[in-house]
């Protein structure tokens, strides 16, 4: 199923089509994530499509799964049918013997026979000041990394900032220069001009600094974790568990605020109250549907049984992101409400706690 044609102009006002409807089926038949369900019915649809003579050496498990996406990959900008139909049959007979072969090796056999084909359809690197990102995620607990390529002149930019605010400290810092230029981009994300000095002393002026406009992030804890009685981890969705100890001195600047478990009764109206909101929110954290991780701020609350056959209270109601509504495959799935165990709570610069 491909959805709607290439060239339906209405397509582009559609909230969902058919192609992604499949895709949600498909992840939560499957138990993968929707991005890892629409790569897989990709390669369906070409080795179906364009590539039957590959198709049937990859299911007589001639070739493997990454010999496969590698074809499908390096072939896909050959249009004229033809020319595909000889590419297949071609790469098909060949391409059992490529398996001993590293992956820079497949590709340029893959390459060689595009080129023979249509040279018009190989794949060429763009121009490398396109190739410009930023990504960040979790490594060890409480640490995010940080990969990213600039222009050349964003680059020094960013590098002299960040020297220029880890030198705004006492001598005393305790802190190495490597470990001020971290925090430096930190308090570059919260707007601060400064770096505030961890040297103790009551006298130092850059003790008392403090950042421009706050930037509000949310941790999951227990109350006991930041009061010391507990040791237990709090939690930053997207980045995973957050150290006992940094979650103390995270409290200490934050704002805490207690997560409200919802009354027993279920309330009287549709839209669930501004506290039943949160508290959903935060015990599912993502989309509800099987194999979606979009997070919470992106989601709706809908209800699992239809208002008002179905109550408005928090085991009838999930985190739905926007796609997933629309596609109407959810079909009342169970709603798995989190065990007592879950962390409860949020924060910062809003730390939520559990009561």
């Amino acid at each position: 199923m491909r959805g709607a044609p290439a060239d339906d102009a209405e397509r582009f006002n559609w909230a969902v089509d058919g192609h992604e409807n499949v895709v949600a089926e498909l992840a939560a038949a499957l138990g993968i994530s929707r991005g890892r369900a629409g790569g897989r019915l990709r390669y369906a649809i070409a080795l179906r499509e364009r590539l039957p003579r590959v198709a049937e050496v990859f299911a007589r498990g001639a070739i493997d799964f990454r010999l496969m996406a590698a074809v499908v990959y390096r072939t896909e900008l050959v249009e004229d049918r033809g020319l595909i139909a000889k590419l297949d049959a071609a790469v098909a007979r060949h391409a059992p013997r490529w398996m001993r072969l590293s992956t820079p090796k497949v590709i340029e056999r893959i390459d060689m026979w595009v080129a023979r084909f249509d040279p018009a359809g190989l794949r060429v690197p763009g121009r490398r000041s396109e190739d410009r990102y930023v990504e960040i995620g979790p490594t060890d607990p409480g640490l995010a990394g940080v990969w990213a390529q600039l222009h050349a002149t964003d680059g020094a930019a960013l590098e002299r900032k960040l020297d220029a605010l880890a030198a705004t400290v006492c001598r005393q810092d305790p802190r190495t220069k490597a470990q001020r230029r971290a925090d430096a981009l930190g308090a570059l994300a919260a707007g601060a001009d400064v770096l505030g000095c961890q040297c103790g002393n009551p006298d130092c002026a850059g003790a008392e600094r403090r950042s421009g406009p706050n930037v509000v992030i949310h941790v999951l804890a227990e109350k006991s974790a930041l009061s010391g009685k507990s040791q237990a981890p709090g939690y930053l969705p997207g980045f995973g568990p957050v150290p006992s100890m940094l979650l103390r001195e995270l409290a200490g600047v934050a704002k805490i605020k207690p997560l409200v478990v919802p009354l027993a009764g279920a309330e009287s109206g549709y839209r669930p109250s501004a506290a039943l909101a949160e508290f959903v929110r935060f015990r599912d954290l993502t989309c509800r549907f099987p194999g979606c991780d979009q997070p919470a701020d992106v989601c709706d609350i809908d209800h699992t049984v239809p208002f008002p056959l179905g109550p408005t209270h928090a085991s009838n109601l999930k985190l739905l992101c926007r796609s997933q509504q629309a596609s109407r495959t959810l079909r009342c799935l169970p709603d798995a409400v989190r065990t007592p165990g879950t962390p409860p709570a949020v924060a910062s610069h809003g730390l939520w706690t559990d009561q």
